[in-house]
């Protein structure tokens, strides 16, 4: 039978020490689960060894760690694939590295407190129906159909893999996080609520709220059900920016629609007329900066120094807005044919998709 090392990182409270690494030789078939490994080990060699585990079927969220970096359902990554992916490069000398979930902190070995981030945050998006009127004297009835832009956000089993692979949490923990606003478009996305706008507008205004993600795809890569988590706060921007026109006072709203206007008209991002779009948009912005764009644009200075100094913004030119040169040998016109094509084609992909081609529509 084969045998793998698991490398485990583990904390132990009781002791009163800090975190340390152990490894664990198991004996597993390669189609079993690395979970099935970690409760081999914690049968044979120490039942200390602390994990959360239910279900064993990636139903019930509970398993959630980080492999070899990823984060993921134990129960979920099969034990010969943590294997493969662990020696790679090398060849077979490394161990399959199992630690626990980011972001959250640690309570005993594997076992994270996900109720101080991950709970708390889902609580913090109203994580309920709020319709308007009194209630039907049985349940509410909505078309099927409507439904499907939520069936998506709907598959989260709150596992909290989005929470730990977040680039953007680690750098703002009090972010929302993704699993919260994924669950927060479930309900915006329903057609029985009556807040949808209110909770928008609460979601945009929140420094820490829609405007906060980076746009990384961590999220996206980490889901093991596919919900992904950016989508439905992509989802989001689009419903509190261009269906509702809430203009936030964060900026974010006005930042993307600089991002779009430039790259519409040159291809690429000109970064230093982005700036200057976002706080004092037109010839208007301009000539009347708003209240407290100058303040903002003196205090990226730093970021430019920064970027000046990393090679992102190679030459001092980079810092003037407008030099930026246009893509060339008339490239700009495709990107500018995008443009068009996606204003024309605003289809939202979910886990339910209507193609355009044949005379029936079927979801995927």
């Amino acid at each position: 039978m084969p045998e793998y090392t698991l490398k485990i990182r583990r904390y132990q409270p009781e002791s009163r020490e800090g975190p340390f690494w152990e490894e664990f030789q198991v004996e597993l078939e390669d189609s079993l689960s690395v979970l099935d490994g970690i409760l081999q080990a914690k049968d044979r060699d120490d039942g200390s060894l602390a994990v959360r585990c239910s279900c064993r079927a990636a139903i019930c969220g509970s398993c959630g760690v980080k492999i070899n970096g990823q984060s993921t359902l134990a129960c979920k990554t099969q034990i010969g694939h943590a294997d493969a992916a662990a020696n790679r490069r090398n060849g077979g000398s490394n161990p399959i590295v199992v630690e626990p979930m980011a972001n959250m902190p640690v309570v005993k070995d594997l076992v994270t407190d996900m109720e101080s981030t991950h709970w708390t945050k889902i609580r913090r998006v109203t994580p309920w129906l709020l319709p308007a009127g009194d209630p039907p004297e049985r349940e509410y009835i909505v078309e099927p159909e409507s439904m499907i832009d939520i069936t998506q956000s709907m598959a989260c089993i709150q596992c909290g893999a989005c929470v730990s692979a977040c680039l953007s949490m680690e750098v703002d923990p009090d972010f929302i996080g993704p699993a919260a606003l994924a669950k927060a478009y479930r309900f915006v996305g329903d057609p029985r609520d009556a807040e949808t706008k209110e909770r928008l507008n609460d979601l945009a205004q929140d420094p820490h709220g829609i405007y906060d993600c980076t746009h990384c795809f961590a999220c996206i890569d980490a889901c093991p059900k596919g919900v992904a988590p950016m989508d439905q706060i992509m989802r989001l921007r689009r419903a509190a920016g261009h269906d509702h026109d809430i203009d936030d006072a964060n900026n974010g709203r006005r930042h993307e629609m600089a991002a779009v206007k430039i790259i519409e008209q040159k291809g690429t991002l000109d970064e230093a007329l982005n700036l200057q779009e976002t706080y004092a948009p037109g010839i208007k912005g301009k000539l009347k900066p708003p209240r407290g764009a100058m303040k903002a644009l003196l205090q990226s200075i730093p970021t430019a120094i920064r970027g000046l100094r990393t090679g992102k913004m190679r030459s001092l030119p980079k810092l003037i807005p407008g030099i930026h040169a246009k893509l060339p040998d008339g490239a700009q016109d495709e990107v500018k044919a995008i443009y068009r094509h996606a204003e024309e084609h605003r289809t939202e992909l979910n886990l339910y998709i209507k193609g355009e081609g044949g005379d029936e529509e079927e979801g995927t």
